[in-house]
């Protein structure tokens, strides 16, 4: 019930309660400047530790059920300080919990925190009075969290959860989205589905939000941490700073600074705290790297954006986070005390003071004023909820991103990928340009699903419907359906929502054209058009290893001559299968990998630079029966698509029967795979030899290629694969026919998955009948 209190909740370790301690020593007193900036009012911040050092940036919630959970580390409380007297008043005390990411409402009369009580429970929202009284629970459920809540103008409340349970693609930890819900907590609704972590969320002045997203398509998983903004119904999501800046790793925590079109945020490392240096950046000097950046803390940290990696702002000493801006000048914020990973309340300046006000073990953080503040202006919404779809017009493919060079009407049609999230994880990785949990790709993190095409007018304009609240990527391509230009981050369009942009990676400071006047707008939005059946998780196994099956295997095989050039088969092995491990470790196929943080120009990767795709399309002799091989032009196109969406292996990140062996995906034990490698001779733990082992025909396996057939090494050699290839056959891994979910971890979290998918759908169904479902 919404009345409910901690006490009526029996929610022991919680105790709320009014108390005065003194103000710490040695710090120096504030000046009347310095307290003017409060006009009078008490700073509300948190008191907990430092949390632990984990995996990323985002791994603060150590969710019940998860890897990191036993990182969890309670004691903390939510306090206020009057500065010019020194009184701390504690408002809710923790003994074994942790309380944090506080927002105020705009009548200063209320406050929104995120709460756990201990170890056992996960993070939930709490409103109470500012004077410390009337605490109400507002959202439940168990393995899940709810945090970084702020209060919207139009009086619902926006917050970050992983009630869509996700992972990052490039290990095994729990993300979270954006949500909103009612003042009461009922019809909570996701607007946000990217890939990985959107969390952070402030209000601009006009009253959008802005909020740190960590997203990678076809790119590397560390300097993909920007700022984006989006409307609170989830509409209109844009890059506003840092999506194409390698250093800092990460931009977190903005804020608009008052009566300005400045910010102030914290650069940080993918890798670490969400700590590190405070930026106040100029979006008017441009959206990425360094000369936006007008002023860091510390000031040497500003000789670091652009140099090294994501995480070189690691380095960075006194690390500061949870900047407040109070004015124009004057900032709050958390920073080192000095005393080890400590931290106490700063008052900086723009005059180059930092003011200490307020330091107590184990550490301070969030602060903030408590009392009134300026509401933003509510912005209408734009959605319908009652829709699937929604729409997106491109109102000029040959603007921005290097396509000026391209010439026009070269670009035909548009092709919508969608990039998956991953629900599941391994034990057992493949290094493949980071941590894949299972293996997925040679070089990538991503699955895809094709979601069709559609076409692009003469005047490089372009206007389709779209899957509402899916993540999607688009590529441009020329008449032959070659990829010259592709998105290497994604968008979403909510039901209902027309949405757009001028061009490929446009400047969005620049002005826009008059979209009515486009040729695509001069019609309703086209259909899109199916890529070879309907959408469906993209399988090499399933969809381009057929092609070679029907072309190319009689030459390209064990054991003969063009197969020693290029094999394939499609026999499969440890973690792939032979002819992708050939394609790929033998350069025949050029995409991008997770490739770096800039923006590629056209046709630099993908099918009009690979060898396999010039071979296919312009055919080659074929010396055993005396004529040139040319593919029909469905075959040509499943190669060239697959090419060009970044050559993907599996479609699904569950690991099945096999998850907690070699990469995620063999099916032989550690002990036999360590057996197999002493018999053989062969280090079957490098991942260059992921292909000496065949579980379709075990006797082809390259690793036995040494040992004769009489020698009882091979014998067992060849026993423990064939003992594989039976396990495969009873058990199919994921690029087989036959895979479902057998490890009862991955069908408890797809049972979770599926659960989640059923109350949005209720919520759903609340609001476009106007009613209010509860959370609880």
């Amino acid at each position: 019930m919404r009345d409910r209190l901690f006490g009526r909740c029996s929610i022991a370790a919680v105790v709320l309660f009014v108390g005065l301690c003194p103000r710490a020593g040695g710090e120096p007193p504030l000046t009347p400047t310095a307290l003017s900036c409060l006009d009078g009012r008490p700073i509300l911040f948190v008191v907990r530790h430092q949390y632990r050092r984990d995996h990323h940036n985002s791994a603060t919630m150590f969710q019940t059920g998860e890897i990191n959970t036993g990182s969890f580390q309670g004691g903390g409380a939510l306090k206020t300080l009057d500065p010019s007297s020194g009184k701390v008043t504690t408002l809710i005390d923790l003994p074994e919990g942790v309380v944090r990411d506080p927002d105020v409402s705009f009548d200063g009369g209320k406050v929104l925190v995120s709460m756990r009580r201990n170890a056992a429970d996960d993070y939930h929202l709490y409103e109470f009075n500012a004077e410390g009284n009337g605490l109400v629970q507002l959202t439940f459920g168990s393995g899940l969290s709810d945090i970084d809540p702020i209060y919207l103008p139009d009086g619902r409340i926006l917050f970050t959860s992983t009630r869509e349970p996700k992972y990052c693609m490039c290990n095994r930890h729990i993300m979270g989205n954006l949500f909103v819900m009612n003042a009461d907590g009922s019809n909570i609704q996701q607007i946000g589905h990217s890939t990985l972590h959107e969390g952070h969320a402030s209000l601009l002045a006009d009253g959008r939000i802005v909020y740190d997203r960590w997203e990678y398509v076809d790119r590397n998983f560390g300097d993909a941490q920007g700022l984006w903004t989006a409307n609170p119904d989830g509409t209109n999501h844009a890059v506003f700073w840092g999506n194409n800046t390698n250093s800092p790793g990460a931009v977190l925590d903005a804020r608009a600074i008052p009566g300005s079109e400045l910010f102030i945020a914290t650069f940080s490392s993918c890798h670490d705290r969400p700590w590190g240096a405070l930026a106040i950046v100029d979006r008017r000097l441009g959206l990425d790297g360094k000369p936006p950046v007008v002023r860091t803390w510390p000031a040497g940290a500003v000789d670091l954006i652009g140099v090294g990696n994501y995480d070189t702002f690691a380095k960075v000493n006194p690390k500061y986070e949870d900047p407040y801006p109070l004015s124009g000048t004057s900032f709050l914020c958390s920073r080192m005390t000095g005393d080890g990973e400590q931290m106490g309340i700063y008052l900086l300046d723009l005059a180059g003071g930092e003011v200490l006000v307020h330091a107590e073990a184990p550490g301070c953080f969030d602060p903030m004023p408590l009392g009134p503040r300026e509401r933003p202006p509510a912005v209408p919404p734009r959605i319908d909820l009652a829709q699937r779809e929604g729409r997106f017009y491109v109102a000029d493919v040959y603007v921005g991103a290097g396509m000026e060079s391209v010439p026009r009407g070269t670009i035909r049609s548009l092709r919508l990928v969608e990039s998956p999230e991953k629900r599941f994880w391994t034990h057992q990785n493949w290094q493949g340009s980071g941590t894949q949990a299972p293996g997925m790709a040679w070089d990538d993190f991503n699955n895809k699903r094709i979601l069709g095409t559609v076409p692009v007018e003469s005047d490089g304009s372009a206007y389709f419907a779209v899957p509402a609240d899916t993540f999607v990527y688009f590529q441009l391509l020329d008449a032959q359906g070659r990829m010259v230009q592709s998105m290497r981050s994604g968008t979403i369009v909510r039901p209902g929502e027309t949405t757009g942009c001028v061009g490929c990676h446009e400047n969005r400071r620049a002005a826009v054209p008059v979209i009515e006047r486009r040729l695509a707008m001069a019609r309703p939005p086209s259909p899109l058009q199916p890529w070879h059946g309907p959408p469906r998780k993209f399988s090499y196994l399933a969809e381009v290893q057929p092609v070679f099956d029907r072309h190319c295997v009689e030459c390209h095989d064990y054991g003969k001559p063009a197969g020693e050039r290029l094999n394939l088969a499609g026999d499969l092995n440890l973690v792939f299968n032979t002819s992708y491990v050939d394609l790929r470790q033998k350069g025949f196929v050029r995409v991008i990998g997770a490739g770096p943080h800039t923006v590629q120009p056209p046709k630099s990767w993908g099918s009009h630079v690979s060898r396999l795709a010039k071979t296919i399309l312009e055919g080659h002799e074929n010396p055993e029966h005396d004529q040139q091989l040319r593919l029909v032009p469905e075959d040509v196109d499943r190669v060239i698509s697959w090419i060009d969406i970044n050559a993907p292996y599996y479609p699904d990140y569950a690991g099945g029967a096999f998850g907690r062996n070699q990469y995620g995906r063999s099916p032989l034990s550690p002990n036999e795979l360590k057996r197999l490698g002493e018999l053989t001779g062969v280090n079957l733990s490098d991942q260059k030899h992921a292909a000496a082992v065949s579980f379709t025909r075990p006797q082809r396996s390259p690793c036995l290629e040494h040992l004769a057939a009489d020698n009882p090494r091979y014998t067992e050699a060849l026993s423990i694969v064939r003992a594989g290839s039976d396990r495969l056959a009873a058990t199919p891994r994921p690029d087989m026919p036959g895979f479902a979910l057998v490890d009862p971890v991955e069908i408890r979290q797809e049972e979770r998955y599926q659960a989640r998918l059923r109350q949005e759908s209720r919520m759903r169904e609340a609001i476009v009948a106007g009613k209010r479902q509860r959370n609880d």
